[in-house]
């Protein structure tokens, strides 16, 4: 089974042996990770909604308004409200991975839809946008770690100039060039022994991909066909209205069926909108997530990898020893606070993705069994109406005893 084969074996690691936790410096790396017994009470609210359509001679975008309401000392006020675009979505994603690489940093929606679904910037799609937005941020509000990054703080109350001017403080260009070549280099060449316990994950994250995807793809084309038959419905039921016009003796009949066919269109209207809205968005977002999980392994085989390159220079002393050895401690620190992390969100991952699948498939039952009962329902109500109305004729036909 499908199901069983996302939900099963989740014991790679005790589920509450790492939470990752506040940062201990800004300038680090990776954050430290710390024990808590008692759940942190949420302090930071935010609410992504009221899309705008901008057009300019370049170019035609949207923004989505961002309120934020906290009580965290570091917050200047209690409530902002700014205005983003999906460029500045992608430059805080960016800038999350940069400062964390080896954490889960949740997906955002795919800047170009699926070609033929809908069309860009349409209600629809501007809708599941900003859903999809007002997810991404609230996960990140969420999370232990990422919601004290000082990128998402200014990400949630700089004015537009402000955030303009705060992205341009980032790494020089050819900085940036620097580490890309090198991390291609690196990742190029693999590691020469990745941990089992990392092993068994990447392992997970290949048929947990391949699973979700396919569910993904099935559920999006039933769902295109249910559409396709709702529509159908809708002219169904008037055709049999249109016809009691012309039969007289069928014509409760007729408006009977006409009635039920009205009420199961009603609903697989709502059952469609369920799906749409309940399981449709969960089943693609760990899809983006199954990529996301790909990239988060690829960067901590570089830093791995980054390691082996220096222990093996040392081993064949191929520079200065006392410099090697000394890189080599740094390093040897940094895959571990890596390597924690990583551990400590994966298992934080993989009990929310256990929840919201199990939530989404749940309530996706639920809204079958409702809406096969109330069809149901309708027409034995039909059938009873029909029998009732066959026994008066009956008894209307019968003679008169004497």
């Amino acid at each position: 089974m499908v199901m069983e084969a996302l939900l099963q074996d989740a014991s790679l690691m005790d589920m509450n042996s790492f939470s990752p936790m506040m940062p201990t410096s800004p300038l680090s790396m990776i954050n430290q990770i710390k024990f808590e017994d008692e759940p942190d009470l949420k302090d930071l609210f935010i609410t992504v909604d009221e899309p705008e359509s901008h057009v300019t001679t370049i170019e035609t975008f949207i923004t989505y308004r961002i309120i934020t309401k906290t009580s965290r000392g570091e917050f200047d006020s209690s409530e902002f409200e700014v205005r983003r675009r999906y460029q500045d979505f992608l430059w805080l994603k960016g800038k999350l991975e940069e400062a964390h690489p080896t954490l889960i940093i949740p997906p955002l929606p795919e800047k170009f839809i699926v070609k033929g679904m809908v069309e860009r910037f349409n209600d629809d799609f501007i809708e599941t946008r900003r859903k999809a937005l007002h997810k991404f941020l609230n996960r990140i509000a969420d999370h232990p770690t990422l919601t004290f990054n000082e990128d998402f703080k200014v990400f949630l109350t700089a004015q537009a100039w402000e955030l303009s001017s705060h992205k341009k403080q980032g790494p020089g260009l050819l900085s940036r060039m620097g580490q890309t070549v090198r991390a291609v280099a690196l990742s190029m060449r693999g590691v020469k022994s990745r941990p089992e316990e990392f092993m068994e994950m990447n392992n997970f994250i290949e048929v947990f991909s391949q699973k979700i995807n396919l569910i993904d793809k099935i559920s999006q084309r039933i769902y295109k066909e249910e559409r396709e038959y709702s529509d159908e419905m809708k002219e169904y039921g008037p055709i049999h209205i249109l016809w009691s016009a012309s039969e007289e003796d069928l014509v409760d009949t007729l408006k009977g069926i006409a009635s039920c066919i009205d009420k199961c269109s009603k609903a697989t209207e709502k059952r469609m909108s369920g799906l749409s809205e309940a399981l449709l968005p969960v089943v693609h977002e760990y899809v983006l997530y199954s990529e996301m999980l790909m990239g988060v392994m690829k960067r901590r085989d570089q830093i791995q990898a980054e390691l082996d390159s220096k222990v093996e220079a040392l081993t064949y002393k191929k520079a200065d020893t006392d410099l090697l050895t000394e890189e080599i401690g740094k390093l040897e620190d940094k895959v571990e606070c890596a390597n924690n992390a990583l551990k400590a969100d994966w298992e934080r991952w993989r009990h929310n993705m256990q929840n919201d699948i199990k939530s989404a498939f749940t309530d996706m039952a639920e809204e079958n069994i409702q809406y096969y009962e109330q069809c149901l329902a309708t027409w034995e109500s039909f059938l009873a109406s029909q029998t009732d109305l066959h026994l008066e004729e009956t008894s209307e036909d019968k003679p008169e005893s004497h």
